[in-house]
């Protein structure tokens, strides 16, 4: 999956990297007096992430800059997809804020620092059991030292607590909160015909095959216990025969992309075993250049071409070229 490190990522990412998508969201999920100071009309998607890459399997992010209140702003959305909470969330937000401010100073060279509203939308299998506000982290103590302690709130959007009608929103955002709420469901498949009823006006509107491709290829990677055979027989009934006959041709790609990846990784460990038996530590600074490249045969000629290598750099260039 490119380097994405796993579909519910992926899917984040592909409908709230959109700012029509974006701007329904807040707009259904900000609380109300927050909403009544924000212009979402000036919503901007930032490109920048703060995950760091260790944690890229757990969470996902998305910076919006808006107008707040008269001011630059921002709304950091953060999705936990853990399968239960994350009791140190607070901390974790306040050093993806931290990054935020640093990035905002640099770029603006302002000394005044923008509001950051911090969002989390958690589908987890367990209810969310914990504050939302920072100072939880701390012992409780002395109200005198009560103004040493920095705090913040973040809005918490937990969809173990939501019925499936309390979803709201546009059908493609609700489309992927539902999938979000239901995927380690063991019964996710008798859910799926009402889900997929949402989705008849989408795929025949612009763009609404690749909607419903994106859709598809989540469902294969992310939901345990349905076969291709039934996820097909699941998207004839609630769609067409036609919209089957896609799921099938999409099964047909992600069973070779999953078999040229399992080709690609087989290469790269070569490749990664050859250069540290031939050059040692030295193999170290260039390998991560090596897992960046995706022709197979280029991989297999760089396999090939370690035996004949005077030194480290005729393979760089290999790389390079």
């Amino acid at each position: 999956m490119d380097n994405i490190t796993n579909p519910h990522d992926k899917l984040f990412r592909e409908t709230w990297s959109d700012k029509k998508v974006a701007t329904d969201f807040l707009r259904h999920y900000l609380p109300r007096d927050v909403l009544s100071l924000i212009d979402l009309n000036s919503l901007e998607i930032c490109k920048d992430s703060f995950v760091e890459d260790d944690l890229k399997e757990y969470h996902s992010d998305l910076l919006y800059k808006v107008l707040l209140d008269g001011h630059e702003g921002y709304v950091y959305l953060l999705f936990e997809h853990k399968s239960y909470p994350d009791r140190l969330i607070h901390l974790q937000l306040s050093e993806y804020m931290l990054k935020i401010w640093r990035l905002n100073l640099k770029q603006t060279k302002s000394h005044i620092l923008p509001i950051i509203i911090p969002m989390v939308l958690y589908h987890g299998q367990k209810k969310w059991n914990y504050g939302t506000k920072f100072s939880m982290l701390f012992p409780k103590c002395s109200e005198r030292l009560s103004a040493y302690l920095p705090d913040f709130e973040f809005i918490l959007q937990d969809l173990t607590q939501y019925s499936d009608d309390e979803i709201r929103g546009m059908a493609l955002s609700r489309i992927v909160m539902l999938l979000f709420k239901h995927i380690s469901d063991p019964d996710i498949a008798q859910k799926l015909p009402v889900i997929f009823s949402f989705m008849r006006e989408i795929t025949e509107s612009e763009g609404g095959l690749r909607f419903l491709e994106k859709i598809l290829r989540y469902l294969s990677n992310a939901a345990d216990g349905i076969t291709p055979n039934e996820l097909k027989s699941i998207v004839e009934e609630s769609l067409s025969q036609k919209k089957g006959e896609l799921f099938m041709t999409i099964a047909d790609i992600l069973r070779k992309e999953g078999y040229e990846k399992g080709i690609q990784q087989g290469f790269l460990e070569a490749i990664e075993l050859g250069l540290s038996l031939k050059f040692g530590d030295e193999s170290l600074k260039i390998m991560s250049l090596v897992q960046k490249i995706r022709e197979i045969e280029k991989l297999k000629s760089l396999k090939n071409a370690i035996r004949t290598a005077r030194d480290i750099s005729d393979i760089t260039i290999m790389i390079e070229n």
